[in-house]
């Protein structure tokens, strides 16, 4: 697990509204498979697979295995210290924004996180 712990949990850009996905990084160790859920979201990604196009070659250099478990927004506030998380992906559907949120009120400490499956 220990080089699964390089990789951080959360990668978000600091304000806005913008897409997200959830993608799980394994090591591909067959039935010990250990993995680990990462969330990544930037403004500068018209569409969800730019996320994933961005962060997979990267990942995968590594030795990590990637597979997308589904994308939605982010609104994030920080000055207001909130994020919400909602919506879905086109392409990979939508991500379980349980899961997302959980992540991101660690990595957040202090700061109000809700999630919804509205898609507004």
């Amino acid at each position: 697990m220990s080089e699964l712990n390089s990789v951080p949990e959360v990668e978000i850009d600091s304000d806005g509204v913008f897409k997200y996905i959830l993608v799980r990084v394994s090591l591909g160790k067959g039935e010990s498979e250990q993995y680990r859920d990462i969330v990544r979201g930037t403004k500068t990604a018209e569409y969800h697979n730019h996320i994933f196009e961005s962060i997979n070659p990267e990942l995968t250099a590594l030795g990590f295995e990637c597979k997308c478990l589904g994308g939605g927004k982010i609104e994030h506030n920080s000055k207001d210290k909130k994020i919400r998380v909602f919506g879905e992906s086109t392409g990979y559907g939508k991500a379980d924004h349980s899961i997302t949120g959980e992540k991101l009120k660690k990595a957040y400490s202090g700061y109000e996180v809700i999630w919804s499956d509205d898609n507004k």
